[in-house]
């Protein structure tokens, strides 16, 4: 795209053939992208979704690079989390993995943003229930290793948790 279209101004490009290959939406964000001096090529792919072009575009308006994931597979919902992880100086790597969902994703965002010690449930065999009830425990300085198991259920956890709330008070 660069070699072919460099020299020509946002309004003539948009009036070309290889723009045309792009639906409104798609357009949308590559407009975006050149008017903000943003280097469009990495996302001008018509198989591209419009809402991954636009993850890509606000990575790039704060500087992070989320290319990688976006190579690699991630789902929309999980870019979302890296981007977020990111911007916050968050150490993501407890949660860059394709294998986590992005609500799994968020919950290790959280506990990593209150500084929590999310390794005891940054694990693929917790759901994202669990995980919260887990993160609601370390919130609240309670002993999770109670109840921080995968074969209980996130209501059973939520049941040991308030449990041992109940034991402190």
């Amino acid at each position: 795209m660069n070699k072919i279209y460099n020299n020509l101004s946002i309004e003539n490009l948009i009036k070309t053939e290889w723009f045309n290959q792009f639906n409104e939406d798609q357009r949308y964000w590559i407009t975006e992208g050149l008017e903000n001096k943003i280097d469009v090529s990495v996302y001008a792919n018509p198989e591209m979704s419009d809402s991954i072009m636009e993850e890509i575009f606000y990575s790039q308006i704060s500087n992070i690079d989320i290319m990688p994931y976006v190579n690699e597979g991630y789902s929309l919902f999980q870019l979302m989390e890296i981007r977020a992880g990111l911007e916050a100086n968050l150490d993501i790597s407890y949660y860059n993995n394709i294998n986590f969902d992005w609500q799994q994703m968020r919950e290790i965002r959280f506990g990593l943003e209150e500084k929590l010690d999310v390794s005891i449930y940054a694990k693929k065999c917790f759901d994202w229930q669990q995980m919260e009830r887990i993160r609601a425990g370390l919130e609240d300085n309670l002993d999770v290793s109670q109840y921080a198991k995968p074969e209980l259920s996130f209501e059973e956890m939520e049941k040991t948790r308030f449990r041992l709330e109940n034991e402190i008070e």
